[in-house]
Formats: structure tokens, sequence, C-alpha cells
């Protein structure tokens, strides 16, 4: 096999079971909900807080692949991850669920961004939108599979097994990172800017946790408040920081290439409302509709298997018309396939909620493997795990801010109707707002040059 292949497949084992581990909560909350005595969009907590443990320590992941070695972190990611979803299947309480889920964000934190590393350093540029592919091919069956196993083990049998099968997943990854993935190292690793990762680490907490938090009811409006300005305070504290700091922990100067510049900052708007569709989809579909957790999951599923179907033709379609155009064109009409959600009813036949939401994951995936390859396009490999430390960042902050968002709209629907149980219509006001949101991103994209990340797409400008 292309050894251009195999390290993505290794990555990919662990990639499949971060995957499959988010798309099976998702399908199970109203099944852990009432179980741990709580309100189901509480449960966002569970969600969000798993993202932004992520996002807090994402930006140290290149650091001690670096200072330890690729394969000595990854697999350590893989153990604690492993270890913390079985914890979170003993779960007895939201508080316990909320911390054994930060503990495999910090996990996950460490897994997909080293192998990213390790994969740039490798893979030629010619060939990385391929790699991608093969990356995420994999990675897709956790998406694909979770929807349905998640809803069938919930119904049948209990939601705790939902944590407890990533055991054999997180066996294998550590087996096959043991046999096949090099052990790099910088043997000039700078110092850890331990300031910039406090400051960036309690600023990002803050100020999404306070936006977790809005409508909750849990803390005074004016803690809230006052947690997310202190946020935003340490954040633009931290960037005076970085500007004055020889090796930032997140290199926000990386953000003069444009390339990169566009797709964290379009692609934070255009995540912010992808992020939200996992979270609404399954919640609606059991909550406003009835279904049962597998008939939800057996729904849901089939935005994962459009995103498989969309890596076989990616590359393609990049080389056809070009990134501006293709990121831009599908930026919209994959927006519009997210407010399209919002128009389901219960009597909607099966099938055509099935054939929208393939449809809807095949623009998603196309949106995601031109921002994920486009990124790197015009960065040098001394710049790859700054750059990859920056986008990492800014993608998991923008997911996590997606589920806040879609639960404040929910929570904002709820409270103007006056009711205390959620309706189909406080979803359809949801879908629309995030969608809209997902719109927004394309502003970024028509600035691109019409042969941005040509080197990448090999698209011919005429």
């Amino acid at each position: 096999m292309n050894p251009n292949r195999i390290l993505p497949l290794v990555f990919a084992s662990a990639l499949f079971m971060e995957n499959m581990d988010s798309t099976v909560i998702a399908t199970s909350l109203p099944a852990i909900a009432a179980d741990l005595g709580t309100n189901p969009v509480a449960l966002k907590l569970a969600f969000t807080t798993y993202l932004l443990s992520l996002t807090v320590f994402l930006p140290i992941s290149s650091w001690l692949a670096d200072r330890f070695g690729a394969r000595t972190v990854f697999r350590f990611a893989v153990l604690v991850f492993t270890l913390a979803s079985i914890s979170c299947g003993f779960a007895g309480s939201l508080e316990y669920l909320v911390v054994a889920r930060a503990v495999q964000g910090f996990g996950g934190a460490l897994m997909v961004p080293v192998g990213r590393i390790v994969m740039l350093r490798t893979v030629p540029k010619s060939e990385y939108v391929n790699a991608m592919a093969w990356l995420t091919v994999p990675a897709l069956i956790g998406p694909l599979l979770g929807p349905p196993i998640g809803g069938f083990i919930t119904t049948y049998f209990h939601w705790r097994w939902i944590f407890w099968m990533n055991l054999p997943f997180g066996i294998l990854g550590l087996v096959l990172a043991t046999w096949l993935m090099p052990n790099m190292k910088d043997e000039s690793v700078a110092p850890l800017d331990v300031k910039g990762f406090v400051l960036s680490g309690l600023g990002l907490s803050l100020t999404v946790f306070g936006m977790t938090e809005l409508g909750q009811g849990i803390f005074a409006p004016q803690i809230i408040f006052g947690m997310i300005a202190a946020g935003a305070l340490l954040i633009w504290v931290y960037v005076r920081h970085a500007q004055s700091t020889a090796n930032p922990i997140l290199d926000i100067s990386m953000l003069r290439v444009q390339t990169l510049r566009v797709s964290i900052m379009g692609g934070m708007f255009y995540r912010v409302s992808a992020g939200a569709v996992p979270f609404l989809l399954p919640l609606m579909l059991q909550l406003g509709f009835g279904f049962t957790p597998f008939q939800s999951g057996s729904i849901t599923c089939a935005s994962a298997l459009g995103a498989v179907m969309m890596k076989f033709l990616a590359a393609r379609s990049l080389k056809r018309w070009g990134y501006r155009q293709l990121l831009v064109f599908n930026g919209v009409s994959s927006s519009v396939m997210m407010a399209i959600n919002g128009l389901f009813l219960p009597t909607t036949p099966f099938l055509v909620m099935v054939l929208v939401l393939l449809f809807a994951g095949l623009l998603r995936s196309l949106q995601f493997t031109s921002l994920n390859s486009i990124a790197y396009a015009d960065v040098t490999s001394e710049e790859v795990g700054r750059a990859n430390g920056l986008y990492t960042v800014a993608q998991q902050l923008s997911l996590a801010l997606g589920v806040a968002v879609a639960a404040l709209v929910l929570e904002a629907s709820q409270f103007m109707r006056g009711v205390v149980v959620l309706g189909r219509v406080d979803f359809a006001v949801a879908f629309v707002v995030v969608a809209a949101v997902g719109l927004i991103s394309t502003l970024f994209f028509v600035r691109l040059p019409a042969n941005a990340g040509k080197n990448l797409s090999g698209h011919v400008v005429t």
C-alpha cells in the first residue's frame, strides 16, 4: 500500500473512535437526561465541555509532540480518551458526566492534531487532498455507524454501553500507533509558553462557558456576563502577549497567510452553523417528533453516508472549480440545506428526510475538506506546527459555539412562546438562525484569489 495512505489510516482509527463517540452521545441525549434527572437541553454541557476541553488543550499538542515524540504523545492520548470513555459510562450525575467528558476532551485534543502534524510533514503537498480523504473516510464511518448503533443500544439496552464500546477501538489505535507510527521529535523545540497557555485557556473557557450558561438559570445574569467579559478581556491580553513573545502558544502572526486567515475566519462562521446540526437534529426528532433513539439514529446517519460519498469526489471537484468558486457556491447551498431541516414535520416521509440529510452531508463534507486543505496551501513545512495549532483551536472553538448558539436559540424561542416543553417550531427557528450564521462565511470566501490553493487542487484559471 502507498505509504502516504498508511499513516492517515493509523490516525483514522483514533478519529473513528472520537467521531463515533460524539455522534452516539447526540443520539442518546434524551435518554441520558431522563436517567440522570436533568433537562435534555442542559446536557449541552456534556457537548460543550468536551469541545471546550479540546480547545483549551489543543495549543500544547504540537509542543508536546515535538518535545516528547509524536508516537509517544499519540499513544498517551488514545489511552486517556479510552479510559475517560469507560468513566463516562459509569456517570451517575450530570456533574460526573461533564468532568469525564472534559478528560475525554483532553485526550482528544492530543490525538488528531498530533496525527495531522505527522501527516503534514510526511505527505507531499500534491497528494495532500487525497491523503486527507484517506484520513477522513474511515473516520466518517464513525458518524455513519454511530447514530443507528447508539440509537439501537439506547433503545434496546442501556446508554452506558455507547461509551464502553470505545474500548476495542482504543486498543486498536494503540496497536497501530506502536506498529506503524514514527516517533518524530524536534531536537530544538522552544520553551513552552506557559503564560500564553494560561491566558488563552482561561479566556476561551470563560467566554464559551458563559455563553453556554445563558438562559440556564444556574448562575445570576451578572455572573454569566461577568464570565464572558472576563474571558474576552483575557483573550485580548493574550493577543497583546502573543505579539511580543518569540514563541507564543498560539501564533496569531500566522494570520498574515491569506488562505489560512480566510479558512479560519470564514470557516468559523460555517462551523458554528454545522456544529449546531448534530445537537439540534436528534433532539428535534426525539423531543419534537416523538421518535425513538433508534429511529432518530437511523435517519441522522444519512448525513454521514453523504459525507463518506463526497470524499471520493472532493479532489475532482476542487480541480474542476477551484477553491474560491467551490467554497462560495457550496457554502450557500450547504447553509440552505441546514435551514430545510427546520421544515421537517412528524409526517414527513422517512425517505424524504433521508435524502435531504444525505445531500446535506455531501455538501457539508465537501466544504470541510476544502477548508481543511486550503488552510495549509501557503504554509511552509517549518510553519506547519504553528498553523495547525491555530487552525485546530479555531475549528473546535467554533463547533463548541455552535452548540451554545443552538441551545440559546432553542431556549429563547421556548421562552418567547411561554411554554415549558420544546416544540417543533422552536427547532425550526433554531435551524433558520444557524443557517443564517453559515451564510456569513461566504463573505470571507469571495475575497480569495481565483487561483487560491492551485498547488493543492490543480485547478487552472482560464
